[in-house]
């Protein structure tokens, strides 16, 4: 997947949209917005780090020796 690509900002807009539901709804203290809001911002944040490191390695033309 290309980062930043059509389907990565589909993913990224999905997991903020789930991580900010599942905390804004089942949270009942004063600050469940900010709390929603932070959760759901590190969550895309963690995802995309996550794929950067996924698609690090994906074209990489010295693969290590002896690998099996």
């Amino acid at each position: 997947m290309k980062l930043f690509g059509r389907n990565h900002i589909i993913i990224l807009v999905i997991t903020f949209v789930i991580l900010f539901l599942m905390n804004y709804i089942g949270n009942d203290l004063p600050d469940k917005l900010e709390r929603a809001l932070m959760t759901a911002f590190a969550g895309v944040v963690g995802l995309t780090i996550g794929l950067f490191i996924l698609n690090k390695g994906r074209n990489d033309k010295n693969p290590p020796q002896n690998f099996d």
